[in-house]
């Protein structure tokens, strides 16, 4: 379970004994607040996330108004450990960037296992371009503007944030699986040249980037990718929501994971030969 859930099925079970303390049944609390039936046990089971509108009623209705700034104070604590794309994105894809770039700055360690695709700190300028482009089609719903000007911006910002990699003032390690270097996220061409720079990365004395092969045995499925900060901070990226993860035991769940992984994974000559041998899959034949 999610430090999210966690604090949402803690807020849910407050919520819950201040309705019992004002001898409520939650069906009487619902017609109060006209509200649908179903309601007031989603939100006490955790099922669903109250809005300050919600907060407030529920507490004038149990004649607990007193309660109101902190019980919203603890969905603003909740909300900081999912923050949703729309709100998260709406300063603009370049502001997010900058934004890692500041955490990747205050991190002495940075950790990223990616099982799908290339990590940013990775990735080529073409590349990204693609990954930042991707589900444009979805734009409107998910609330993320992707203009031509904003995605050149992004572009801009994160290769500007791959300049960290060379300054040698922080340590990072990368684990990505051999998946990655084989889903067609972006052409060919695109693809070749991205696998060209990660055979270079490879070389560089200021990182670490392993390969887990296909066919290794794993000690634990790699379901998601996930940003490790020292031990302080683990990003989760959904495809509607950005989880942020801070309680210890999680946090050392996450380290657990990660390096479990990085033994799983091959690094330096075998990784460049891994890399070599997929090269072919994305290069034009000569004519």
């Amino acid at each position: 379970m999610s430090s999210f859930q966690r604090a949402r099925e803690a807020l849910g079970n407050r919520l819950r004994e201040m309705r019992l303390d004002a001898h409520l049944t939650g069906r009487a609390l619902a017609a109060a607040a006209d509200w649908g039936p179903s309601k007031v046990s989603k939100i006490e089971a955790g099922r669903q996330t109250p809005s300050d509108a919600d907060l407030s009623t529920w507490a004038t209705l149990c004649d607990r108004a007193q309660d109101i700034p902190q019980l919203i104070a603890s969905l603003r604590s909740l909300e900081q450990q999912y923050v949703e794309f729309r709100r998260m994105f709406r300063a603009g894809l370049p502001s997010r960037q900058r934004a890692i770039a500041d955490i990747e700055s205050n991190t002495d360690l940075t950790r990223n296992f990616e099982p799908c695709f290339v990590p940013g700190l990775l990735q080529t300028a073409e590349y990204a371009r693609y990954r930042f482009a991707e589900g444009d089609a979805d734009e409107t719903e998910r609330g993320i503007p992707k203009s031509e000007t904003e995605l050149t911006e992004a572009i801009a910002a994160r290769m500007d944030r791959q300049r960290i990699l060379h300054r040698g003032e922080q340590k990072f390690h990368f684990v990505l699986t051999e998946a990655v270097l084989r889903y067609q996220l972006c052409p060919p061409d695109v693809m070749a040249g991205q696998i060209g720079h990660l055979i270079s990365m490879t070389t560089l004395p200021t990182i670490r980037v392993g390969v887990i092969p296909f066919g290794v045995p794993l000690p634990v499925a790699p379901t998601h990718g996930f940003y490790l900060y020292d031990n302080k901070l683990v990003l989760v990226e959904l495809f509607t929501a950005v989880l942020h993860v801070t309680q210890t035991d999680e946090l050392q769940a996450y380290e657990r994971v990660f390096t479990k992984l990085a033994k799983a994974a091959v690094y330096g000559a075998e990784a460049r030969t891994l890399l070599t041998h997929t090269l072919p899959k994305w290069q034009t034949p000569a004519t």
